[in-house]
C-alpha cells in the first residue's frame, strides 16, 4: 500500500530521492530542449529545496516510489519535480502525490495548483489534463525564441 509522507530538511535519504528524480526524468534526455533542470540537482541543493518547499514522498513499505515539491505563490501552489519511479508508473502514485498537493493548497487557502511542462512532452500534457489541469500559458526559457514549455492550472473546488 502506498503511503504519502511529508518530508523536511531532516530527511536522511536525499541521495536515494535524487536517484529517483533522475531515473524518472531520464526519458526526457534528448527529447526536451533545454535539458531538464533536474540535471542541476545535487544532494546539497536538493536538501536545500526540501527545506525551502513542501515536499512529499510516496513509499510502499521502505521503497521510495515518487515525490512532489510544492511552493506557495500568490494565487496558486506551484508543483515541481513531480517524479514517479519508472517501475511504479501507472499505479496511481502521481495522482496520490497530487492529492497531497491539493490538500496542502486547501490548507493554505490557495485556489489552484500550477505547473509547467515541456512543450515536447505531449503524454504529460494528456495526463495532467486527465487530472483536471488546463493549459493557461505558453512560455519560453531564457535564450529561446520558441515556446519551450506550457503552464497548466487546476482550479480547486
Amino acid at each position: 500500500m502506498t503511503e504519502i509522507v511529508r518530508i523536511d530538511e531532516n530527511f536522511n535519504r536525499v541521495e536515494e530521492l535524487l536517484a529517483l528524480i533522475m531515473s524518472s526524468f531520464a526519458s526526457m534526455d534528448g527529447v526536451i530542449d533545454p535539458p531538464s533542470s533536474a540535471h542541476r540537482l545535487t544532494p546539497d541543493n536538493l536538501r536545500q529545496k526540501i527545506g525551502q518547499e513542501s515536499a512529499f514522498v510516496a513509499f510502499d513499505g521502505d521503497q521510495m516510489l515518487g515525490c512532489i515539491f510544492c511552493k506557495p505563490e500568490t494565487n496558486s501552489l506551484y508543483i515541481g519535480k513531480l517524479a514517479v519511479s519508472p517501475a511504479a508508473q501507472g499505479r496511481g502514485i502521481g495522482r496520490a502525490l497530487l492529492s497531497a498537493a491539493e490538500d496542502l493548497a486547501r490548507q493554505l487557502s490557495l485556489p489552484s495548483l500550477r505547473l509547467e511542462t515541456r512543450i515536447e512532452l505531449v503524454n504529460n500534457h494528456r495526463q495532467f489534463t486527465s487530472w483536471g489541469f488546463s493549459k493557461t500559458a505558453e512560455n519560453s526559457h531564457d535564450g529561446y525564441d520558441r515556446v519551450t514549455s506550457i503552464e497548466m492550472t487546476k482550479r480547486l473546488a
